[in-house]
C-alpha cells in the first residue's frame, strides 16, 4: 500500500486489476491453460508494484503483506478466463485498460518512492519502472518483445505522469490534485499515441557491422 490513504491504496488495486487483465487475455491468446492465465494476469498487475517494492526496500512487498493485493489479480485472470471471447473483440477496449492501469501505477509508484525517501528524479524514475514493469514480465513471459521496445510511446507517458505526481507533491498540493492530473496526463497521453499511432524514432538505415 502506498500509505494509510484509501484514495491511494483504490488507486493501486484498480491498477493492479485493468493490467491484470491484459496479462490474461495475452495469457488466452497463447492458449495457456486456467493456470497460466491467472499466473500471467498476476505477473502483469503486480509485477511493476513488486519489482518497485524491492528496489526501495520496503520489504515484503505490498503484493506478499496485504492479501488484496494477491486477491485482485486472481479476480481479473479468472474473470478474463470466462469472459475472453467479449474481452477479446473489444481490443481497443483493453489497450484503454492498459492504458489506465499505466497511469495508475506511475502515480502510485512515484508517491511510494516518495514516501520511503527518494528525492524527485529517483522517485519519477520508479514511478514508471512501476507502471512498465508488469507488462515487461508480461512480455517475456509470453514470448513477446516487451511493447516498450518496440517504438510505441508507453515508457515516456508514465514518466510523464510520475513527474507531475512528484512535482505536485513537492509543493504540498492536495492528494487529489497530486494523483489525478498525473493519471490524466500519462493516460492522455499514451490513448493519443495509440489512436493517432504516434511511435518513438527508430534508428534507420542498416547497422554497421
Amino acid at each position: 500500500m502506498v500509505d494509510d490513504s484509501p484514495l491511494l491504496l483504490v488507486l493501486e488495486l484498480l491498477g493492479i486489476f485493468v493490467f491484470a487483465i491484459s496479462g490474461g487475455l495475452v495469457a488466452v491468446r497463447k492458449h495457456l491453460d486456467i493456470f497460466g492465465v491467472v499466473v500471467l494476469a498476476g505477473t502483469t498487475g503486480l509485477g511493476g508494484g513488486f519489482l518497485r517494492d524491492v528496489l526501495i526496500g520496503a520489504t515484503p512487498p505490498a503484493a506478499l503483506a496485504d492479501w488484496r493485493y494477491l486477491l485482485v489479480p486472481v479476480a481479473a485472470g479468472l474473470t478474463t478466463f470466462v469472459f475472453h471471447p467479449a474481452l477479446g473483440r473489444m481490443e481497443r477496449l483493453v489497450n484503454i485498460f492498459d492504458a489506465a492501469g499505466l497511469g495508475l501505477f506511475c502515480v502510485t509508484g512515484a508517491l511510494k518512492a516518495l514516501e520511503h525517501g527518494l528525492g524527485p528524479v529517483p522517485a519519477a524514475l520508479m514511478g514508471m519502472v512501476t507502471g512498465i514493469g508488469g507488462g515487461i514480465a508480461r512480455d517475456l513471459l509470453a514470448g513477446r518483445v516487451p511493447v516498450i521496445f518496440s517504438s510505441e510511446l508507453y515508457a515516456t507517458p508514465a514518466l510523464a505522469g510520475a513527474s507531475w505526481a512528484v512535482f505536485a507533491h513537492e509543493q504540498g498540493w492536495n492528494l487529489w490534485l497530486v494523483a489525478w492530473p498525473g493519471v490524466l496526463v500519462c493516460f492522455g497521453w499514451r490513448v493519443l499515441a495509440i489512436v493517432r499511432n504516434w511511435r518513438a524514432p527508430i534508428a534507420s538505415g542498416p547497422a554497421s557491422v
